[in-house]
């Protein structure tokens, strides 16, 4: 994880479809920028809110890092400023790169993307075309005038890639459009979250390994769950912090002068996570499998033992 944070110039803007805006951000001083891998993001204070949008240019660019942003009619501020006040010559402030969207080691690869998420996607569509990989992309809009890329997709290879457009095709049918998926293929999904729970659903229902999923939006939760008040330990000096049911484990570390870098305080960005000693965590965010033990998102996640003793 890196939590490197950086003031870049807004150096170009670009419409890419409909809605979507792509922005190139460099160094003042045009220096080399932290390397990055297919799939990672990177947090953008944006006004008055740090969002998390993918990497989408060329990992080999370090000199260069480029986003898109959808510009959301229920936007909470963060893509109406970047569409509606952002402008070249602007400084931005960034976090990261971090990466909890990485490509598996598999011998073939199917990416489904809709919408927006085809920004990480597509970066993973062209790391696979230049290692001569077998692989396949299906890219779900509502309107090709919706989609982003499509000019650069296609250059990649036309025939991996399969276009599907609600306004002309209808609805998308998933059981024909990963039919090719097998127990060998690893399937990446990024989109709104009905589209990866399809995915995930297809996906178990023929017994295929579950897909690596990437979400814009922080997990669902069930508003009649129970929040239970837990014990976080601190494993280098033993001290013991009471975490109430209204509060988080990352509001109750900070208010005890431990910070924790964290961006998006929703469990969607990854910049908080933290390892785990010892202790069950329960994972209420959108990025750690629910049976992993040995990290936690502090702020959401909680404890469904007495404690947790965490690496800090």
């Amino acid at each position: 994880m890196d939590d490197t944070v950086m003031d870049l110039e807004v150096v170009g803007l670009r419409r890419e479809a409909d809605g979507v805006l792509s922005v190139e951000l460099r160094d003042h001083a045009d220096r080399v920028l932290p390397a990055w891998e297919p799939g990672a993001h990177v947090d953008l204070a944006v006004g008055e809110h740090v969002r998390q949008y993918s990497l989408c240019g060329d990992p080999a660019q370090r000199r260069r890092y480029r986003v898109a942003v959808l510009h959301e009619p229920a936007s909470r501020g963060g893509s109406r400023h970047v569409h509606e006040r952002l402008r070249p010559g602007d400084e931005v402030e960034v976090g990261g790169p971090r990466n909890h969207f990485p490509l598996a080691e598999a011998a073939r690869h199917v990416l489904v993307a809709g919408g927006i998420g085809i920004t990480p996607v597509m970066t993973m569509a062209a790391e696979l075309e230049t290692r001569g990989a077998d692989w396949q992309l299906v890219y779900l809009g509502r309107s090709r005038r919706s989609m982003a890329f499509l000019d650069d997709l296609t250059a990649l290879d036309p025939e991996r890639l399969t276009v599907h457009a609600d306004d002309v095709d209808g609805a998308p049918d998933l059981a024909r459009l990963l039919k090719d998926a097998d127990e060998d293929t690893a399937v990446a999904v990024c989109g709104p979250g009905g589209l990866i729970a399809a995915v995930e659903a297809h996906c178990a229902g023929r017994g295929l390994p579950a897909p690596r999923a990437e979400r814009f939006a922080a997990a669902a939760r069930d508003h009649d769950e129970v929040l239970e008040p837990f014990d976080v330990v601190v494993a280098s000096t033993g001290a013991r912090f009471g975490v109430p049911a209204d509060r988080s484990a990352l509001e109750v570390l900070d208010a005890a002068g431990i910070g924790l870098p964290n961006a998006c305080r929703d469990g969607v960005c990854g910049s908080c996570l933290v390892g785990v000693v010892a202790g069950e965590p329960w994972h209420r965010d959108a990025l750690t499998e629910a049976g992993r033990t040995d990290v936690m998102a502090p702020c959401v996640s909680r404890a469904r033992s007495t404690e947790l003793v965490l690496d800090l």
